[in-house]
């Protein structure tokens, strides 16, 4: 259990991490990747669902396969400029990091389309958004950290 000094240092580090200019490049690079993986990601969400006819969750699933990818390479190579680190193990964290990531998603979903009624692309767009900020942190902060 973090004690009271951990904390402070936590806060002292996040003060000190939105006053950098740079992490707000970072964020935007981070933005601008995950807009294309989000692109990615509906996309072949939406070929899934209504063309394949795959229920929405396996949809998701498929949908995550993809995007991660792509995501992956650009955060890596640009987002992070992680290029010196061993990417084998940026890779692993970067999918562990997706993961929790996708689960925040699939939950959002799975609540949007069987209890609120929405429609599967629709509501994949407001669970893909949703569990953004999850995979911003644990990718600046753990995946490419070395």
């Amino acid at each position: 259990m973090p004690d009271a000094l951990d904390r402070l240092r936590n806060r002292d580090r996040v003060r000190s991490g939105v006053r950098k200019a740079d992490n707000w490049w970072q964020l935007a690079r981070f933005t601008a990747v995950g807009a294309s993986g989000y692109i990615v990601n509906l996309a072949t969400f939406a070929a899934c669902v209504h063309l394949l006819d795959l229920d929405f969750r396996i949809a998701a699933v498929i949908a995550f396969l993809v995007a991660v990818s792509n995501n992956f390479w650009w955060n890596r190579h640009w987002t992070f400029e992680a290029k010196s680190g061993h990417a084998g193990h940026q890779a692993a964290r970067f999918f562990a990091v997706s993961i929790a990531a996708f689960l925040v998603n699939f939950a959002v979903l799975e609540v949007l389309v069987t209890v609120a009624d929405f429609k599967e692309v629709v509501a994949q767009a407001i669970a893909v958004a949703a569990a953004t900020p999850c995979n911003f942190i644990g990718n600046k902060l753990w995946t490419f950290t070395e």
